[in-house]
């Protein structure tokens, strides 16, 4: 759902680009709170998980495919806040490094994949975990009900973008039609996915899903009539260790972004599938980075193409976890100084 540029006109963009700004600046804010010692280290890491999951467009139905938008997985593992930014970074890097996403459309692009994602993800899945079973298997089926919703959300979000800012004269009535139909189709793949990874985490380390944290009552014990939580035991060092975590998801990251990417679907994704039968890409812009080295995930002048898309994927997913690990650390600097004793508190 990567919007690129000419699809919207310059006043809405930039109107979407003052919300997009916005956001950041909230969840830059908001993340202080979320970036504690368990989320933190691994920020950087879903970033670089969603930008290789992207890469593996899979078939929804003929001649289309969908990617992963990544809002209710990055949501869910590290929070709200700490969601925008995540999925902010992987677009960035996307739209400054592979001419993926336009430029002047970053600010669609961003309040749409990931601010409408993260909001409508997060909500649902709250939602739901409050009056399911306090289980694990309840954080997994929470992850997919939020998932599948978060997709067609996107898809409403750009046809009201686009209703108001839109630079062809097509019907938004078919618009809407096809955008929904065929997202409802990949918001199934994002929610497979979404579930697939939530529940492999929380079955090893549950205490490093953000979503997933109370997920099991404290004991208490009943003292002078009053009942009282019973002191929580010290976490093993196994369990406080995110090395082991850490150093599998990069791994996972660089096999699906350098290896497994070479088999996804070819075919155009929702959006462009939508864009190029109703003709809402008449007036489609050349990318500003089209020239890019690494422009359409390829490495310019290596002529193998399993050797050059590896190669792209894997460069990909390094410098989105270096971008996104520098952001979050930067971020959980601000916080440890804000809640330190010389800190305003503010």
């Amino acid at each position: 759902m990567h919007v690129p540029d000419g699809f919207i006109d310059a006043p809405i963009s930039a109107a979407t680009g003052v919300v997009a700004a916005a956001s950041v600046a909230v969840s830059l804010r908001g993340a202080r709170r979320e970036l504690d010692e368990r989320t933190a280290p691994l920020a950087g890491l879903v970033a670089a998980f969603i930008f290789a999951v992207q890469m593996l467009n899979f078939p929804v139905a003929a001649g289309t495919s969908g990617h992963l938008l990544g809002g209710a997985l990055a949501a869910i593992l590290v929070g709200p806040y700490t969601g925008v930014l995540c999925v902010s970074v992987v677009l960035l890097m996307q739209g400054i490094l592979f001419a993926d996403g336009g430029l002047t459309a970053l600010g669609v692009n961003i309040t749409d994949m990931a601010v409408v994602t993260t909001v409508v993800a997060y909500a649902v899945f709250r939602g739901l975990v409050k009056v399911l079973p306090r289980k694990r298997g309840s954080i997994t089926a929470a992850s997919f009900v939020a998932a599948v919703l978060s997709v067609p959300a996107a898809a409403v979000a750009f046809t009201l973008i686009y209703a108001v800012g839109g630079t062809t004269d097509v019907s938004i009535g078919k618009v809407a039609t096809a955008m929904i139909g065929v997202h409802v189709l990949i918001g199934i793949g994002e929610a497979v996915i979404t579930a697939l990874t939530v529940g492999a985490v929380v079955a090893v380390r549950p205490d490093l899903v953000y979503g997933a944290r109370g997920l099991q009552q404290k004991l208490k014990l009943r003292v002078g009539g009053r009942l009282v939580d019973v002191p929580a035991e010290p976490a093993p060092a196994a369990a406080r260790s995110h090395r082991k975590v850490w150093i599998t998801g990069l791994a996972t990251s660089v096999v699906l972004a350098g290896f497994v990417s070479f088999y996804a679907s070819a075919d155009p994704d929702g959006l462009e599938k939508v864009a190029a039968d109703k003709g809402i890409d008449a007036r489609t812009e050349k990318h500003a980075t089209a020239d890019s080295p690494l422009a359409d995930y390829g490495v310019k002048d290596v002529e193998d193409a399993r050797l050059s898309g590896g190669l792209a994927g894997v460069i990909g997913v390094g410098a989105t976890v270096v971008a996104g690990s520098t952001v979050f650390w930067v971020v959980r600097r601000r916080r440890t100084a804000d809640t330190s004793p010389v800190g305003t508190g503010v």
